[in-house]
């Protein structure tokens, strides 16, 4: 990667990656810079540009969700269908973390440094499905997919305290909630290598999701509202169809919500 000025610069560049190889190998380049001093944060950074698209392969093709082919699992295609969903689930929140570092300026260094941690993450999750995609004989791409996590930035482009409780805690959330059980349903099908890999990202999304309501909280403080309040309101005005229970009370919990916040999710899921 060619040497950029600032940590704004670098997390542009990764967003505007449009091949899978790229967009992983600068935000490892990134990541590794940022965590050695050598990306500044100025203080006197412009503005950033309006949001628009991230860079973005020519596949897969987004397609409205009601157009995606409901596939089993009892089958190598129906697999492979899941594990690219998953990926593209992956790629997408490359570019929700590198953009909650370029869109929102004026945060604590702590802030920059937990989605810098997260797009690395990220990035190497993807890394992992990618491979594990191959050995079914596909590649990212072979398989439509939707734009919803990408639509809910641009929806919340204008107010870091929405961005942290929509995206981080509602839909990047729900990777909590529907993950353990299919480690389950592919531990019973022999599949421990994808059952390995979705392991680890269960993990590591709890602390993702605890850095969106570390942060949430933190803009709730801010700006003088009550964080429990607000978070009602933003899912009765934002959240409708897209939340859906059972819910991962547990791994919820360990995320930082708290009982509260548990039951306004129940209320207002489909």
């Amino acid at each position: 990667m060619t040497a950029v000025a600032s940590l704004f610069d670098a997390a542009r560049a990764c967003l505007d990656a449009a091949l899978p190889e790229a967009k992983l190998e600068r935000t490892f380049e990134a990541a590794s810079a940022f965590a050695h001093g050598e990306l500044a944060i100025p203080d006197d950074a412009p503005a950033p540009e309006p949001i628009r698209m991230p860079g973005r392969p020519v596949k897969p093709k987004l397609v409205h969700p009601r157009e995606l082919p409901r596939r089993g699992f009892g089958s190598d295609e129906g697999r492979a269908a899941f594990i690219h969903a998953v990926a593209h689930i992956e790629f997408n929140a490359i570019d929700l973390a590198w953009d909650a570092v370029y869109r929102f300026r004026g945060m604590p260094g702590a802030y920059y440094a937990d989605w810098v941690s997260v797009a690395n993450d990220e990035a190497r999750h993807f890394a992992m499905l990618r491979k594990r995609l191959n050995d079914f004989g596909h590649d990212y791409g072979d398989f439509d997919a939707h734009n919803g996590l990408w639509e809910m930035a641009e929806k919340t482009a204008h107010d870091g305290l929405a961005r942290m409780a929509l995206v981080p805690r509602v839909l990047e959330a729900r990777g909590l909630d529907v993950t353990p059980g299919m480690i389950v349903k592919l531990r019973a099908l022999g599949d421990e290598a994808t059952a390995t890999i979705l392991d680890i990202i269960l993990r590591e999304e709890v602390a993702h999701v605890a850095a969106g309501s570390r942060w949430y909280r933190w803009h709730c403080e801010r700006a003088g509202v009550d964080p429990r309040m607000r978070f009602r309101e933003l899912l009765r005005e934002h959240a409708g169809g897209v939340l859906h229970g059972p819910f991962n009370t547990e791994a919820r919990l360990a995320a930082g919500f708290d009982a509260d916040e548990l039951e306004s999710l129940l209320a207002e899921a489909d």
